[in-house]
């Protein structure tokens, strides 16, 4: 892989573009002890003062897409709260050391987005830590793959929608009054809102409610100066694929069946969330952006 950001690439063989191994972590899964580790940035993204003075809560920051949103939003000069799981503390670490070495300032705040009053707590302490909140980045995302509806239990079907969808409703609530106009809420669907999977029944759904949730809020906080976007990854190379969001003999395939014949790295969604959490996006709301390998959003 060329390192160089910006120089011209193929983007058939930039990364990786094999299946992996079959492998298989207890959730909600380490990124340092993946094979191959995704790349979501660390040694390419560049900053270029984007968000400069910015404040950004980042749901998932840990590992996967929201450690390469959490990498370039600080390279971009934004101060960050970032959450994830307790079990997750060790690649939470890892991401603080990182960033606080290169002079960013980052508060970690741990617990689980399926409890309500933990979701009110965590938007209150980031606002509290960084004296301020301007942007609100909701990737933190359960699912679980299942071969039928009947191995669907009730339970996994409240917490995939308490994680997904509640937590959303939740902390935006919080977040509102606290919001400068000019403030950028961006969501995190899925190519599976379109394109559903026969193995992930519940996340799909979820990511449906998100899709229309995102579009129906967009419209109603605009005339407050607020823009609200999605962004809809594809088969990206994150630990929720080897803690059960892939069935174990589908890993070897994984992402091969997009037009670009790989899945996708951390590192490729970087960009996207910038641009939507930026002013550059200023006439930007209620939209989609899918970052799939070439599957469309239909």
């Amino acid at each position: 892989m060329n390192t160089d950001t910006f120089a011209i690439q193929n983007p058939v063989d930039e990364y990786r573009s094999e299946g992996y191994e079959k492998q298989r972590q207890p959730f909600p899964g380490l990124q340092r002890e993946m094979e191959p580790v995704p790349d979501s940035g660390e040694a390419t993204y560049t900053g270029r003062g984007r968000l400069q003075g910015r404040k950004a809560l980042v749901t998932g920051g840990d590992s996967g897409i929201g450690r390469a949103v959490a990498i370039a939003y600080a390279r971009e000069g934004a101060d960050l709260a970032i959450n994830y799981l307790p079990s997750e503390e060790a690649d939470a670490q890892d991401l603080k050391n990182l960033l606080e070495g290169e002079g960013r300032n980052i508060t970690l705040i741990p617990s689980n987005l399926a409890d309500e009053h933990f979701c009110i707590k965590l938007v209150d302490r980031a606002f509290d830590a960084m004296k301020g909140l301007d942007i609100l980045t909701l990737v933190a995302g359960r699912q679980v793959a299942t071969k039928s509806i009947e191995e669907i239990t009730t339970d996994q079907l409240e917490e995939v929608f308490a994680v997904n969808v509640y937590s959303l409703f939740w902390i935006i609530k919080q977040a509102l009054p606290l919001f400068p106009e000019g403030a950028s809420i961006i969501t995190t669907s899925s190519i599976q809102a379109f394109d559903p999977s026969a193995t992930l029944l519940d996340y799909a759904a979820t990511k449906g409610a998100i899709k229309a949730f995102t579009q129906s809020l967009a419209k109603q906080l605009a005339p407050r100066g607020i823009r609200v976007n999605a962004v809809a990854p594809g088969p990206i190379w994150t630990p929720i694929q080897v803690s059960g969001g892939q069935l174990l003999e589908a890993l070897p395939e994984f992402g091969q069946d997009t037009p670009l014949k790989r899945s996708g790295q951390p590192a490729e969604l970087a960009g996207i969330y910038v641009f939507l959490a930026s002013q550059e996006s200023s006439y930007v709301t209620a939209q989609f952006f899918g970052v799939t390998g070439g599957k469309t959003l239909a």
